[in-house]
């Protein structure tokens, strides 16, 4: 993508309505644009980012044997009804009626949908397990939007449902996606720590939340310093395996870490004081398991092996993508502007002309933009007339892993300068040398 023909609105100074860093850079790098309160239009530099972590999130759900399906935004009243749920969401649920005079809703969540469809497709427990994900627009009338798309009235979210015919195998489907986050937030760069959670009106009983430590969180969170030596589980995690997974949601959970809504202080107390770590905390990912909380009121029931019908089990699973997007941001940046994970930045390079109109920078920019792309590396040229600095602080500003500059001297010498952008580490190589490191 030539940067000249790239639509990326900069914007040269902080947005005052900006309180937390992610915000003000999204804002700064064109990534976002305000449409109304708490609603926001994701353009073209945003989208990228936002694409590529739908990407991972789709790989590990489909690791862990969920299947992918897209369910709608507006949502009959009369499975909520059915539910009981109707009421508990307060103000906070968008309620609409259509022509005919039907109550709908826009959907914040999609248990009594996912349930609706279950229980009218499915009849057998040899169709079970079954875990159903989709990543689908949310909206929530929150009385208190802010921080950009951290807190968000509409929002994009993955929601995945299993459903199981006893409580114990629901505990291994919880152990899937228990290691699918965990494996998902450490692809997107993140050391999320599983915290026991409150269940909320999602309703059940055993539930936790993924939570990356913050200055901007907007909660207070409690746990052992151990959890930042963990080890991640490995791509190859056999995920039939119930002793393996349960041994890893054990680990992960045999040290103490809370929410403030579950923080029990005689116990956080009780660790020792070099151990404690007490810290703000942004909520990346939240589990839950429910049982029979929804397929009880709305009759999903499979016929069992001894004949009998049964209330499945139940859990849901979720990841907000548009959340994750600042919380990544929030976890890395500079003083100069967002330092993104390689697994998730809109570029892989951005090779500088630092003189376009110059046949050799041109020629030299051009075919090591040609070879990127051939690579099939996501690629941006700056190949604008702006100043050296200008052109620079935009590389930093928006954050691409690997800076390729080419300018008059160093092209006459047949070299480019490579720079790190996390590191600041700079390395002069021939130009067959770059595009073969850059490739590898």
């Amino acid at each position: 993508m030539r940067l000249s023909r790239y639509f990326m609105p900069i914007l040269k100074e902080n947005p005052k309505e900006a309180e937390i860093v992610s915000h003000r850079l999204m804002l700064r790098t064109g990534m976002i644009r305000q449409q109304s309160q708490g609603i926001y239009s994701w353009l073209p530099l945003g989208k990228r980012v936002l694409d590529k972590v739908n990407a991972i999130i789709r790989e590990e759900q489909n690791r862990a044997g969920a299947i992918e399906l897209s369910m709608p935004t507006l949502q009959s009243a009369e499975l909520w009804q059915e539910s009981g749920r109707y009421e508990d969401y307060g103000k906070e649920m968008l309620r609409i009626r259509d022509r005919q005079d039907r109550p709908m809703l826009y959907g914040p969540t999609n248990e009594e949908m996912i349930t609706d469809i279950f229980r009218s497709s499915v009849k057998s427990y040899k169709s079970l397990p079954l875990n159903l994900y989709h990543i689908q627009l949310k909206f929530r009338d929150e009385i208190r939007p802010r921080f950009g798309t951290m807190r968000s009235r509409e929002f994009l979210m993955k929601d995945a449902y299993s459903f199981d015919l006893t409580q114990a195998d629901a505990i291994h489907s919880y152990n899937k996606m228990f290691v699918a986050y965990l494996r998902t937030f450490d692809r997107l760069g993140l050391r999320a720590i599983p915290m026991r959670a409150d269940t909320g009106p999602i309703g059940g009983n055993h539930s936790h939340e993924f939570i990356i430590l913050a200055d901007t969180g907007e909660s207070e969170v409690y746990c052992h310093k151990s959890f930042v030596d963990f080890d991640i589980p490995s791509a190859d995690t056999d995920f039939d395996s119930v002793d393996g997974l349960q041994s890893v949601f054990d680990k992960w959970t045999s040290v103490y870490a809370a929410t403030s809504e579950m923080h029990d202080e005689a116990a956080f107390d009780a660790i020792g004081e070099n151990d404690r770590l007490s810290a703000r905390g942004i909520e990346v990912g939240h589990i839950f398991y429910f049982g029979t909380k929804y397929s009880e009121p709305m009759g999903a029931k499979v016929q069992g092996p001894d004949g009998k019908e049964h209330l499945v089990h139940m859990g849901s699973y979720g990841i907000g993508p548009t959340r994750l997007v600042p919380a990544i941001i929030e976890a890395s940046h500079d003083e100069n502007g967002i330092i993104w994970p390689a697994s998730v930045a809109p570029f892989d390079a951005v090779v500088i002309n630092m003189k376009p109109g110059d046949e050799a920078c041109d020629t030299t920019c051009d075919r090591l933009y040609v070879a990127l792309q051939n690579a099939g590396k996501d690629v941006l040229y700056d190949d604008t007339d702006d100043r050296a600095g200008t052109k620079f602080a935009t590389a930093d500003l928006i954050g691409v892993p690997v800076q390729v500059i080419a300018g008059p001297r160093a092209v006459a010498a047949g070299e480019v300068e490579l720079k790190d952008r996390k590191t600041g580490a700079r390395e002069t190589l021939t130009i067959e040398a770059a595009i073969n490191k850059l490739t590898a």
